[in-house]
């Protein structure tokens, strides 16, 4: 399986963890962002992610002008291939805020 390479900022030393061991926390992590790692007697319990993330939007359908009856939103791949539900105003190439507990889209990022 997949493993993701952390690095201590004080020692420099790297870390490689399972996929598996870190969960949907995958879909949400990028290159260079810190996270808190949680150890209990020297093996990994889980990790502390930043509330929000932001993320660009990869590929979702084009909205149409008028398109508002539906109400509800639309399916987006994002870069790190989660798939979550966004407002159909958002476009390929957005980036977006989305909540790290919950998956969901929060708003478009501020430029």
């Amino acid at each position: 399986g997949d493993s993701y390479i952390f690095m201590d900022l004080s020692t420099y030393d790297q870390l490689s963890i399972p996929a598996d061991i870190l969960g949907n926390v995958v879909n949400f992590l990028m290159d260079d962002m810190e996270v808190q790692i949680e150890f209990f007697e020297g093996r990994i319990m889980g990790i502390e992610m930043p509330k929000s993330v932001e993320l660009k939007v990869v590929d979702t359908p084009p909205s149409f002008k008028g398109d508002t009856v539906s109400g509800g939103g639309k399916p987006a791949k994002l870069e790190t291939g989660i798939t979550i539900s966004v407002p159909i105003f958002v476009n390929v190439d957005d980036t977006i805020v989305v909540d790290t507990r919950s998956g969901q889209y929060l708003e478009r990022a501020k430029k």
